[in-house]
């Protein structure tokens, strides 16, 4: 049974949330709000259940936030250098919200408003829906929008769609912040990732990609043998200091094999105490992984939980960031009546 609950309010407009259960003990919370997923429990080795994203427990609490947890982020997640791209012969300038450049579809993005909800208690989903605008933030075309969540045996589905009225650019992603042991449990450091990937994308000072696409071999970008998140950040760079001073860790996309139908495995996450195991597929031919660099004690979450720096991380499958600038990346270009899908598929086992 899915059951809706009041979530607060939304310049006077109230929001809701939905509880959906699954089978042993998985179970998810989401919002309206950002059609976003605030809770999400699963069990460990022993059958104790956790809550292991990161979010707030109220909606006023995500208005005044800018950390996007876990939000279905659009037009164009990830960034855009300058805010510009040519499209079809034309021209354009979006939202620039990080310093010069472009983030998460700008200051009035998918994430920050209210979408209506269907509920299907047969698949034991939810399907939010919303409309973006022509020339919203910037963009061409007006979009229809969808983002279903769905619980299955021990797997959730989150499914991404867009139909655009003419050509544009679309790269929506889904933003979660994952702490295996639980949310508030303090840094993810010591849990244990791998990435199946052979490459990835360097970034500058801004964050933004140098155009290069480079081997991990031989680097600090070399997660295709399960190891600690934090095992080599001592060794690694500063990161996006022109954007956020003192920056460190990982905010990076890597390059996965193939992309589109059928999915593809970007991801794999252990938490040795509690013996969670997470696998991650999609079928984007990306995935982003940011360390929480910039998460500080001052965000008060979850049952007033201050979170630390590194107290989660996200795997943002996607399109490449600045894609509609550097053609040599995947295209985000949908033409005018063809539809846009992206869907990811979490797997949760124990050890």
């Amino acid at each position: 049974m899915i059951i809706v609950e009041d979530f607060g309010q939304v310049e006077g407009t109230p929001a809701h949330a939905w509880r959906l259960h699954g089978s042993d003990g998985l179970s998810i919370r989401v919002t309206d709000y950002g059609a976003r997923l605030t809770e999400l429990h699963v069990p460990d080795s022993n059958g104790e259940t956790a809550d292991v994203v990161l979010g707030f427990d109220n909606v006023e609490s995500y208005v005044e936030s800018p950390s996007y947890f876990g939000a279905t982020v659009g037009r164009y997640g990830n960034r855009i250098s300058r805010g510009e791209f040519r499209l079809l012969g034309r021209d354009y300038q979006v939202d620039r919200n990080e310093g010069n450049n472009h983030l998460h579809g700008g200051r009035s993005g998918w994430d920050s408003r209210l979408w209506s909800a269907d509920v299907d208690e047969q698949s034991n989903s939810i399907t939010f829906r919303t409309h973006s605008a022509d020339g919203e933030m910037g963009f061409p075309g007006a979009c229809d929008v969808m983002s279903t969540y769905q619980l299955e045996d021990r797997k959730l589905r989150i499914i991404m769609q867009a139909i655009p009225s003419e050509a544009t650019i679309i790269n929506m992603v889904h933003h979660s912040y994952y702490n295996l042991a639980g949310h508030a449990s303090g840094s993810v450091l010591d849990q244990l990732m791998r990435l199946p990937s052979e490459f990835y994308v360097p970034v500058d000072s801004e964050l933004m990609p140098t155009g290069e696409v480079l081997t991990v071999n031989d680097t600090n970008y070399d997660f295709r043998v399960m190891r600690a998140i934090g095992a080599r950040f001592a060794d690694l760079p500063a990161l996006g200091t022109d954007v956020f001073p003192g920056g460190s860790g990982y905010d990076h996309n890597w390059c996965l094999q193939g992309g589109s139908a059928p999915l593809i495995e970007a991801a794999e996450i252990l938490d040795p105490a509690s013996g969670r195991r997470m696998t991650l597929s999609s079928t984007e031919p990306g995935v982003q992984m940011y360390t929480g660099g910039y998460l500080h004690d001052q965000i008060i979450g979850k049952g007033s939980q201050a979170y630390c720096q590194y107290a989660g991380f996200t795997l943002e499958t996607q399109k490449f960031p600045d894609s509609p600038r550097l053609l040599h990346f995947p295209t985000t270009t949908v033409m005018a009546g063809d539809t846009y899908r992206h869907e990811m598929l979490l797997e949760f086992s124990t050890s």
